[in-house]
């Protein structure tokens, strides 16, 4: 009876294993439930936007209420106010995508930077840029004047902050760069990031009551570790040691747009690891971006989770511009892939160490892309193509007016590329680090723990397995255990009992 008992559990089991997967992979609370939702409401965004500007070119013989108008969601929600600079927190209100939640400083202060030194990672000089992203409280962070901020230490942000670089010519470079771990609800906008290079080993302060030793970073421009509700946007990104953007462990609702990025080989990466999966509830979306001169790869390169990758012009790549592998979904649409000379590369997409059979039911699809210059995208995923299109009330714009919709992308108000603007060695390298620097034992390299020591107060707790699996899973099994045992036992005694008689 021994054995049948160990059978029926372990079919048991197996009968619970694909629920038991659901609830360790939903590990992100603040994930959409219905990512298809939030591409509907981009797509209605852009449509009400295009609407406008071609109602008011008819209307107006002059055209001179329209000027400002694009198209542009994003764009057309502030510039068209001449008096943006006394309302600058309307800017808040103007995300998209999943990243549409995010805060920033808004309801905060106004912090003016007028300091551009960095002189201090432990005890940064008010007036600093470093002694503003540390605080607590809600800031939003503007700029005295034209700027170069050359980084010592990685600048680690604190929650609700907004970084907001128009009306000046701000850059940002050097050691480690942009940080936001463990944090939440920030926008990064107008910003020049480049030539960003490894730093660390050092104590790093994170907030007005807490700093720590950090290990070496990677390099990344905009390096995202466990965070959330983050815009990114009209920054010029370029020359750096490892990532231009890499988020990974968790992080989710972020939105990257109208950026110009140029000059690098691994451009995006999102996602951590193929055996990471927090990161199957990470939600990007990536819109009006320019991704320009000497890019190579990873625009995005994705791991799990969701990616809306809309109205983007992709100019140039030199091995793929999408790639992914642990069965993303990457939904295309609108964008405008033109292809290198290269007869070897001209694929859009690339499956990263997967076979075909393992990859054939990815839910990769592509709606009304341009293809240039001889290139293709392979979708995959039986029927998506048929279920996508029942699904959408709205009609993503085609890539023939992708012009209009990226025209600004990168830094508003003077130029885009970041070329010469400073040199520094070791640079461009593209390098496969999966994050930034972490303190000891946090996993800022590949062999670390996932979670270390939190920063600040507003670090949310590691991610956890469902109480579903401690409440019900395993008391259920534990009774079945003893029901199955007892019950053996009972029968075992009857058994020996009534053998006289036989």
């Amino acid at each position: 009876m021994l054995p049948e008992t160990c059978i029926f559990l372990i079919c048991f089991l197996l009968c619970f294993a694909p629920i038991t997967e659901a609830f360790l992979n939903i590990s992100l609370p603040h994930q959409h439930l219905n990512p298809e939702a939030v591409v509907q409401e981009v797509q209605r965004r852009v449509n009400v936007s295009i609407s406008r500007r071609q109602t008011m070119e008819v209307s107006q013989k002059d055209q001179s209420s329209s000027s400002c108008l694009t198209g542009n969601p994003i764009d057309d929600c502030w510039r068209c106010d001449t008096n943006w600079e006394s309302n600058r927190q309307r800017l808040a209100d103007c995300g998209i995508g999943f990243g549409a939640g995010a805060l920033g400083g808004k309801g905060g202060q106004i912090y003016m930077v007028t300091d551009s030194s960095d002189n201090d990672a432990v005890n940064p000089t008010p007036g600093t840029l470093r002694f503003a992203v540390i605080q607590e409280e809600p800031l939003w962070i503007i700029f005295s004047g034209n700027i170069m901020i050359k980084l010592k230490q990685e600048l680690i942000f604190n929650s609700y902050k907004t970084l907001d670089g128009r009306g000046a010519n701000v850059h940002i470079v050097g050691g480690g760069c942009i940080t936001l771990q463990y944090i939440s609800n920030v926008i990064i906008h107008n910003i020049h990031v480049h030539h960003c290079y490894p730093s660390g080993n050092t104590n790093v302060r994170s907030s007005p009551t807490h700093y720590g030793y950090r290990t070496k970073s990677d390099g990344d421009g905009i390096s995202i570790f466990g965070s959330r509700n983050l815009w990114i946007d009209h920054c010029s990104l370029s020359y750096c040691t490892d990532g231009l953007v890499d988020a990974i462990m968790g992080s989710t609702g972020i939105t990257i747009s109208n950026n110009y990025f140029s000059h690098h080989n691994e451009v995006m990466l999102l996602g951590h690891s193929d055996s990471y999966s927090p990161d199957t509830g990470m939600q990007v979306t990536i819109a009006f971006n320019h991704f320009g001169e000497a890019l190579v790869q990873r625009m995005p390169r994705c791991r799990h989770g969701y990616f809306h990758v809309v109205n983007n012009d992709f100019t140039q790549w030199e091995m793929y511009a999408i790639g992914g592998s642990a069965n993303p979904t990457i939904n295309s649409q609108g964008n405008r892939y033109t292809a290198p000379l290269d007869p070897n590369a001209k694929e859009v997409t690339k499956r990263v160490d997967t076979n075909e059979k393992d990859w054939v039911d990815w839910n990769w699809r592509t709606e009304g892309d341009e293809m240039v210059n001889g290139a293709f995208f392979v979708a995959s995923g039986a029927g998506a193509g048929a279920k996508y299109t029942q699904e959408a009330s709205v009609e993503p714009k085609s890539a023939s007016l992708i012009d209009q919709l990226t025209m600004n992308a990168g830094v508003l108000g003077g130029t885009r590329d970041n070329s010469g603007t400073i040199s520094s060695p070791g640079i461009n390298n593209g390098g496969s680090g999966s994050g930034g620097g972490g303190e000891v034992g946090s996993g800022g390299g590949g062999n670390m723990d996932y979670f270390g020591m939190m920063f600040g107060s507003n670090a949310p707790p590691s991610p956890s397995h469902s109480p579903f699996l401690s409440f019900f899973i395993i008391p259920c099994l534990l009774l079945i255990l003893y029901f199955s045992t007892t019950t053996s036992t009972h029968f075992f005694h009857i058994t020996w009992s009534l053998s006289p008689l036989l």
